[in-house]
């Protein structure tokens, strides 16, 4: 039996090695063992939803081997609930790809975040490759994906910013997904309250709301902001993708859905359309047709020629 089963594990099992990081609502360690997983402990345990921890654990039980593979590629998805005395205070995930974290010039080791695509390159972090205009575009397609495959698996991604989003350009441009206890299924509750991130939220989402259509406008941003290498640009302002990202059929497909982007909560496009646009495939939606009218009729001309003929016929009967 391993974490993959699914299993609920007691913590007193875990061999726990060097904390690795503290966040706003759980720490990370490093575990002990062959497989190299993470333990990450909730700060305030009694406040997590147990049953829905172990909803997120059997979805993965459930999916077919191919799309296993792809979570776990694609994600942190929590393997298996982790239990102190039976009662649920973390879970068990997988550690993110090497290839997305980097050394600093003090030796630390850091993830790849989405905000090393936001910003110009600086220097404190001159070891972060920064990719071309088609590794940019690449990256971008990845992210539509990703969040398209999870909409249609009904889940509600929640928190969307810089800080839970890694990617990487080797061996080839992808991204991973971090924080996915904050991930609920539709028509569940979350595991915790779900968190928002400044700078990343739905400014007309109903308070106290997160739903797929507010994680379509988050999505957008970090679609928008990767492109125009912009950490704040909003749908409220033009955007301006870099120079070589896109070609100009993608430019206007996209510019225009970025103006929706920024519409009435419920009518953020979706992420099919994102890569639609993307693709250089979207489609302007235009007016129904409307049948040509009818010219207008003269009668009286009609009743006027009506009444010569009739006229004339007359006169040859009476000749």
């Amino acid at each position: 039996m391993t974490a993959h089963d699914g299993v609920d594990i007691e913590q007193s099992r875990l061999k726990l090695l060097r904390k690795l990081a503290t966040g706003g609502q759980g720490e990370v360690h490093e575990v002990g063992g062959p497989e190299g997983l993470l333990f990450k402990r909730y700060l305030e345990p009694h406040k997590a939803d147990g049953a829905a921890l172990a909803a997120l654990v059997a979805l993965r039980q459930g999916l077919a081997p191919a799309e296993v593979q792809r979570l776990d590629r694609d994600t942190a998805w929590p393997l298996c609930r982790v239990l102190d005395g039976g009662r649920p205070v973390g879970f068990l995930m997988r550690r993110a790809p090497g290839t997305m974290s980097w050394q600093t010039g003090k030796g630390e080791t850091r993830l790849i975040e989405l905000s090393f695509l936001l910003r110009p390159p600086k220097a404190a972090w001159q070891a972060v490759r920064q990719p071309s205009p088609a590794e940019r575009y690449t990256l971008v397609v990845a992210l539509a994906e990703l969040f398209q495959w999870l909409h249609t698996m009904g889940l509600v991604v929640g928190d969307l910013s810089q800080a839970n989003l890694l990617w990487s350009l080797d061996p080839g441009p992808s991204v991973h997904l971090l924080d996915c206890d904050g991930i609920r299924i539709t028509g569940r509750p979350p595991v915790l309250a779900q968190a928002d991130t400044p700078d990343w939220l739905d400014p007309k989402a109903p308070p106290g709301i997160v739903s797929v259509d507010s994680d379509r406008y988050k999505a957008a941003l970090m679609i928008g902001r990767v492109l125009a290498q912009d950490a704040y640009v909003t749908p409220e302002q033009a955007l301006n993708p870099l120079p070589g990202v896109l070609d100009e059929r993608r430019t206007a497909a996209v510019q225009r859905l970025w103006q929706l982007a920024g519409g009435a909560y419920g009518t953020r496009p979706d992420l099919g359309q994102w890569r639609a646009a993307l693709a250089g495939r979207d489609t302007i939606r235009l007016l129904a047709a409307q049948p040509v009218p009818k010219p207008a009729v003269d009668r009286s001309r009609f009743d006027g020629e009506s009444n010569r003929k009739r006229g004339t016929i007359s006169l040859r009967d009476g000749s």
